[in-house]
């Protein structure tokens, strides 16, 4: 989204509704790595995605109801949180269960709410569906990582669906910037396995309130 805003031009509610056709592009892409190599929790990711999807749709027609300005100010503020929750969580010593489904109530509850905000916000789901499956769902980070990319597609086509109609898509831009992320996740893929799970959750803290912070003073200023 701060891309798609700040730096191609669009405007917010446009970059928003973009922002979900690259990351379900960039998602589908990115979960292949993942998958071949046994990171992905298949039952929890698709119980994640199928209630997310129904949140999602119904963030999306939702968000029609705020002013762009505003739903900038909620993406940041939300990404601040997020970052603090996962790096408390880095300073924490608890053993993830590493392998372990989610089960079905608490998956279902939490897709639905974590797609409800990939909706309104057009966050894809991303910075929010990983710390849920550390913090609640208790997964590793890499493990994590892997499956968010099933419900993170879902999500985010669910939502750009809720958002047709009210926001006008740039199809060029979108789909340059869809294809040059779908490289980079497909090479993040790669090299996840090999970084300690600690660093990638304390490099992932950190780079989300790098971003907030650029969102936050740029609409805050305005």
């Amino acid at each position: 989204v701060p891309i798609l805003s700040y730096v191609a031009g669009m405007a917010p509610k446009a970059a928003i509704a973009s922002s979900l056709v690259v990351v379900a592009i960039t998602s589908a892409v990115g979960v292949i790595p993942h998958a071949r190599a046994g990171r992905v929790m298949w039952r929890t990711g698709l119980l994640f995605g199928g209630a997310g999807m129904i949140g999602a749709y119904v963030g999306g027609r939702i968000s029609l109801l705020f002013p762009a300005r505003a739903l900038m100010i909620a993406f940041g503020a939300m990404m601040v949180v997020t970052a603090i929750a996962m790096l408390r969580r880095g300073s924490q010593r608890q053993q993830a269960r590493e392998a372990c489904e989610t089960k079905l109530g608490p998956a279902l509850v939490q897709g639905f709410l974590v797609g409800s905000v990939t909706g309104v916000l057009g966050v894809g789901g991303g910075f929010v569906i990983v710390p849920a499956m550390v913090l609640f769902g208790g997964l590793a980070m890499e493990y994590a990582v892997g499956t968010s990319l099933v419900v993170i597609a879902m999500n985010s086509l669910a939502g750009f669906i809720g958002h047709l109609g009210d926001a006008q898509v740039d199809w060029p831009t979108t789909l340059a910037v869809s294809g040059v992320a779908a490289v980079g996740a497909w090479l993040g893929g790669r090299l996840v396995g090999r970084i300690d799970p600690a660093t990638l959750r304390t490099t992932f803290g950190v780079l989300i309130i790098i971003v907030a912070v650029v969102v936050l003073v740029k609409e805050l200023g305005t």
